[in-house]
């Protein structure tokens, strides 16, 4: 490679203005495109240290607003306005008119169940009945194990060991709570520090080890995190009037649980990891407004949607998504527009990771409400093409 074509750097002050400017001139030069809009931003560049390298500027997302949304949530609780970065029109109007209907019916009700964050090691061994008994090992030994990995720490908190024998080799997913950040670094420097004393504790010989064996299932779906939740399992649950739903969305609630018996059969035909109509709408918009990961939408859209009639004839809905990796703190949650967004809902900082979480769950159930009553009334094709023109 010519030294022509590096992309410059500044030692010592490659978060500077300057350094993205050279960057923003070499790639004009390189490739012929205008960075003029990227070269306009208003956080300072030292802030993104720890984000992203090769800094040359920001790529500009809309963002609006859905609400006013009432949420009655263990953490989350009162009248919400939820940014939602997106470039799909009709999304944001969609999702604006679930909360309205979901608030005037009462509100949706949201908790976290339980929440783990892994590092899944593989240890290997000649036989099978090796592997059996280094499993009888970590249990005997789970205290001190939990010593040395807490030791890198003083937030992460390892929860229990889940171990898997397959032929001579233990699949294993060291579980962890995380406080207010995502985790995923802070689980993996954890369970290396814990592994690194078994290696050398242990008596019996390895054949092979891994720090992932791959079945965390990092920023993948998979049916383990249905089960298993790899974030913070959420419920969220509201009984939607009858009135309120025809009158807005003119949308029967019998023909809403009539179109979800049906889609359920779709959703199990096609393998969906989700059988609700859109979760990963709601939730993409939201990680990109606030700072989160934005690959964690795989594990997080995953969940299982339900609806029935009650007994008087309104519509129970409820949104379930047992691995929503979402932080508070660190990441990306402190960069400038971020933390404005995270600051709107009240969710920055420490102590604010599950009333973030029950705030995408009820998102979520809001944009499936809208979604599934647009098709119901057949206002799906219009709704598009009235909000969402903007054609090349």
């Amino acid at each position: 490679m010519s030294n022509n074509n590096k992309i410059p750097r500044l030692k010592g002050k490659d978060y500077s203005e300057e350094a993205a400017r050279q960057r923003r001139e070499f790639l004009e030069s390189q490739t012929g495109a205008s960075l003029s809009h990227t070269a306009h931003y208003s956080l300072p560049p030292e802030s993104v240290s720890g984000n992203t390298e090769n800094f040359i500027g920001v790529v500009q997302m809309p963002l609006g607003v859905a609400g006013p949304y009432q949420i009655n949530g263990d953490h989350a609780q009162g009248e919400f306005y939820i940014p939602l970065a997106t470039t799909e029109g009709t999304l944001v109007a969609s999702y604006s008119r679930g909360m309205r209907v979901v608030s005037e019916s009462g509100g949706v009700s949201v908790s976290v169940v339980e929440e783990f964050m892994q590092r899944a090691p593989l240890f290997e061994f000649a036989t099978a009945r090796e592997a059996i008994a280094f499993s009888q090992w970590l249990d005997a030994r789970y205290d001190d194990i939990k010593k040395e990995a807490e030791k890198s720490s003083s937030v992460a908190k390892l929860q229990h060991i889940q171990k898997w024998v397959v032929a001579n080799k233990l699949f294993t997913r060291f579980n962890y709570t995380t406080g207010d950040a995502a985790g995923q670094n802070m689980t993996g420097k954890a369970t290396h520090m814990a592994c690194q004393w078994i290696l050398k504790t242990y008596d019996g010989a390895f054949t092979n080890f891994s720090l992932s064996g791959g079945i965390e299932t990092d920023k993948k779906h998979s049916h383990m995190n249905l089960l298993h939740p790899r974030g913070k399992r959420v419920v969220a649950e509201a009984v939607i009037k009858r009135d309120i739903l025809l009158d807005t969305m003119r949308a029967d609630p019998v023909n809403m649980v009539k179109l979800r018996q049906r889609t359920i059969l779709g959703s199990l035909l096609a393998g969906s990891a989700y059988n609700g109509p859109h979760s990963a709408n709601g939730i993409a918009s939201l990680f990109i407004a606030t700072g989160q990961d934005e690959a964690n939408v795989v594990e997080s859209h995953t969940g299982l949607a339900f609806m029935e009639l009650t007994d008087d004839g309104d519509l129970y809905y409820s949104v379930t998504l047992p691995s929503v990796i979402c932080a508070s703190y660190g990441g990306g949650t402190g960069l400038a527009t971020q933390r404005e967004c995270l600051e709107m809902l009240g969710c920055y900082g420490k102590g604010k990771a599950k009333k973030l979480a029950e705030i995408i769950a009820a998102t979520v159930l809001a944009g499936d409400l809208s979604l599934a009553a647009a098709i119901v009334s057949d206002e799906w094709v219009s709704s598009h093409d009235q909000y969402g023109r903007n054609r090349p």
